[in-house]
Formats: C-alpha cells, structure tokens, sequence
C-alpha cells in the first residue's frame, strides 16, 4: 500500500513527464508504430520504414531517415532530430495521401547553407537544416497551399511556403509562419 507522500510523488512525477513531452510527441503519443514515406527527388531514393515501435525509435531506420535526408551537394549526413520524423509522419497522416513526401532539402550542411544563402533571398544565415531540425518538402500534385495549410493546422513548429519553388519548409522550431 502507497503511502499518501508516495502517491502525491508519483502523481507529480507522471504529471511532470505527461507535461514535458513536446508538442510532436504529445500530437502523436497514441500511435503504437510510426512509419515515414520518402522520396529524395535528387538522388531519387525512395524509403519507407517504421521508424517507432514498440515504444521507442528504430535505429536502423534512424539511420536511413538520416541517410536519405542527406546535404545532397556534399553527401554530408548529420543526426535529425526524431522529431521532426514524428513532424512527417503527422503531417503525411493530416494530409491523407499514399504519395511520398517529396524531400527537397533536408540537412544542409554550413558551407552548403551558405552558398545557398549567397545565391537567394530565401535562405536563412543560422537556417535550422543545418541542425537537423528541418525540410523542405512537397508532394506531387499536391498544392503549396494545401501543405501549407495542414502544416500550420499542426503547430508543431515553423511552416514557411514557397508557392513559386512549389515547396514548403517544415520545422520543429518555434511555431511561426511565413
């Protein structure tokens, strides 16, 4: 039998880690297996795993994720951060389709973020793909618009759309729009 203090504690406890989980996880806690569908449209690999199951992250799968969403210019593969494969697979389950999610830009490593960001207005200097903590993505025959639009329904962090690249920027940073 608990005493009260020991059941106060744990009902803190279980609270306090309810409370912390973040806002991807919390949008996705009831899923029992967590699966992505990608395709790299610059290399042209395609993958879909399950990536979560049984409770925790596959690290095989991890890897793959951290493969196909490679810095395409270098070949330099950085650890994303899992949430943003929880990011994906909310948002390809929000947008109901069976196509892949078409990877424009995934990690980018610092001298490739700043070439690009020498070459376009669109860039941004301290961009969150050189983190692992970003994508941009579209879906073939999908609008801008409609992406853009389940993504920010989400407010799962950053959603920036690009109509006239046809892509939008995903990102488990602050929730913000643009």
């Amino acid at each position: 039998m608990l005493s009260r203090r020991s059941f106060l504690t744990m009902s803190a406890a279980l609270t306090a880690s309810t409370l912390a989980t973040t806002p991807v996880q919390a949008a996705i806690r009831t899923r029992m297996e967590r699966s992505v569908f990608l395709n790299n449209i610059h290399t042209g690999e395609s993958l879909k795993t399950v990536y979560w199951h049984d409770g925790r992250y596959q690290p095989n799968a991890m890897r793959q994720i951290n493969h196909i969403l490679r810095d395409h210019y270098s070949g330099d593969i950085h650890q994303m951060d899992p949430q943003v494969a929880d990011l994906l697979c909310v948002l390809h389950n929000r947008l109901g389709t069976h196509k892949p999610l078409q990877i424009v830009s995934g990690y980018r490593s610092p001298h490739t973020n700043a070439m690009l960001a020498s070459m376009t207005d669109g860039v941004a200097a301290h961009s969150l793909h050189m983190e692992g903590k970003a994508v941009d993505i579209r879906i073939e025959g999908m609008q801008v618009r409609t992406i853009g639009r389940a993504a920010k329904s989400l407010r799962l962090g950053g959603v920036g759309q690009y109509p006239s690249s046809n892509f939008v920027h995903v990102d488990v940073g602050r929730v913000r729009t643009w």
